[in-house]
Order: C-alpha cells, then sequence, then structure tokens
C-alpha cells in the first residue's frame, strides 16, 4: 500500500485514486501528476500559492503526455489561454492532467487542468479528501514535435 503524505498527516493512496491520482489508471492520450503543495509553496497572504506552480505541474504532465504519444519530450510553444479558478493553498494536493485535444502532423494541442484534491484544513498540517475535487486553473497550450519524431496524424 501505498501513502501519500498530506502536511503532518498520512493519506492512503487508495482514497486519493478515487480523483483520478492514480497515473497507470488515465485514459489513453491523457497524463497525470499529483504533488502536495509544501507550505513553504505558499508566497501570498493567505497561504496562497502563485499561478506559476500549477503552470510547472502542467509542464509535467504535459511532457509525460508527449512521451507517451510521441516517445519524445516534444518543445511547448505557448499557452493559447489560462484561467486561474480557484485558490490553491500550502498543503493542498493536487492534480494536474494534461489531455490531447487535437493532433497535426508536428503539432500537438493540449487541454490541461489543475484540480486540488485534498485540502488543507488550518496550518497544524491536517488535510481532508475532497468529495468532490475543485478545479483550480485550466489552460490549453501547443507542444511542437520534431520532424523526426513525429508520428502521423490520426
Amino acid at each position: 500500500m501505498h501513502r501519500l503524505r498530506a502536511g503532518r498527516d498520512v493519506v492512503d493512496v487508495e482514497r486519493v485514486a478515487l480523483h483520478g491520482l492514480d497515473v497507470d489508471a488515465c485514459p489513453p492520450e491523457t497524463a497525470r501528476r499529483g504533488r502536495h503543495t509544501a507550505a513553504g509553496c505558499a508566497c501570498a497572504a493567505g497561504n496562497l500559492v502563485d499561478g506559476a506552480f500549477g503552470l510547472k505541474l502542467f509542464g509535467d504532465a504535459g511532457t509525460h503526455l508527449a512521451i507517451t504519444i510521441d516517445g519524445h519530450e516534444s518543445l511547448f510553444a505557448g499557452y493559447a489561454s489560462v484561467e486561474f479558478l480557484a485558490p490553491v493553498r500550502g498543503g493542498d494536493v493536487v492534480e494536474a492532467e494534461a489531455r490531447l485535444a487535437s493532433k497535426g502532423r508536428r503539432s500537438r494541442t493540449v487541454d490541461f487542468e489543475l484540480r486540488i484534491i485534498c485540502r488543507s484544513v488550518d496550518d497544524s498540517g491536517r488535510a481532508e479528501v475532497l468529495a468532490e475535487p475543485i478545479v483550480a486553473t485550466r489552460a490549453r497550450g501547443t507542444a511542437v514535435v520534431p520532424t523526426d519524431a513525429a508520428t502521423t496524424a490520426s
């Protein structure tokens, strides 16, 4: 049994896997990455974590997706849109999902979503698994695969 640390508490991964943190259970053309936001990640008043934290996780999930699809990590060209929908706080456990939206000859349009799956209860390190994840950030971006690594579009 795997355990995940959320603050000072330890949560059974089986409980968290209900929200899709189990990377092996991802549908095809989807990649997920989970991460605990340590208290040290918070850099603003109200224990808020900056938006760049989620964008970094999008990069990790997008790289995983690219390797899964094309066998190459690809090069990220940029975001077409980014929406910050809910605050992420120090002590939260989040998951980032990258999902292939469309596939060109060398370009890959990817939809991203950052969800809070465990919420920090207070500054003591206590956290709770949420009954329903909170969508914190959504984005769409484009990755480009080098010519020699690109697979044929389907």
